[in-house]
């Protein structure tokens, strides 16, 4: 069955490539949500969020020509949106975060601190971590990226990389352990 919703997204990403405006409309609806998860957790508001979702779709659209079929394509559909939203996030620094929408908010596979939190309060614990530490962890712990991809894709080092990454999980550690006080 897994080799036949490969085929079906291949076909589907072809008749995309082709120009076929309800095949991409079908890829939208089929991925929309997931990418927008992502937008929610990278942005400072949901009208952001939607902005990144649809400056995303526009850059995958354009991308297709590019995805060579040998990866997952929602695996490259997330990379192009995580991409995306760095971008986004370059050129708006000092925006304060907005808590709303925590209903979009879909956590991925990750790290055991967030198989034990429900994605709204994670969605909120991340917020008060400081724009580098919660960008690092999401990547890493949430992405899947490596420390070398982060460090490529922020412009640090890989050293500065892990060393964030261990200090967000150490502030999410001493806020895990004040809501468990109360």
């Amino acid at each position: 069955m897994a080799i036949k919703a490969d085929i079906t997204e291949q076909n589907l990403v072809r008749r995309c490539l082709a120009g076929e405006t309800k095949s991409q409309r079908e890829l939208y609806d089929k991925y929309s949500s997931v990418i927008f998860a992502i937008c929610m957790r990278y942005s400072r508001n949901s009208e952001n969020a939607r902005d990144l979702l649809q400056e995303s779709f526009i850059k995958v659209f354009d991308g297709l020509k590019y995805f060579r079929f040998e990866g997952s394509f929602e695996g490259w559909m997330k990379r192009v949106a995580v991409n995306t939203c760095l971008d986004f996030n370059k050129k708006l620094k000092g925006e304060p975060y907005n808590e709303e929408l925590e209903e979009y908010l879909q956590v991925g596979q990750g790290e055991s601190i967030t198989a034990t939190l429900h994605a709204g309060d994670l969605f909120k614990l991340l917020q008060k971590l400081p724009a580098g530490y919660r960008t690092v962890f999401n990547l890493y712990a949430i992405e899947g990226y490596s420390h070398q991809e982060i460090a490529t894709a922020l412009g640090i080092t890989e050293s500065t990389s892990k060393t964030q990454l261990f200090k967000a999980r150490k502030m999410l550690q001493a806020m895990l352990a004040r809501t468990e006080d109360t």
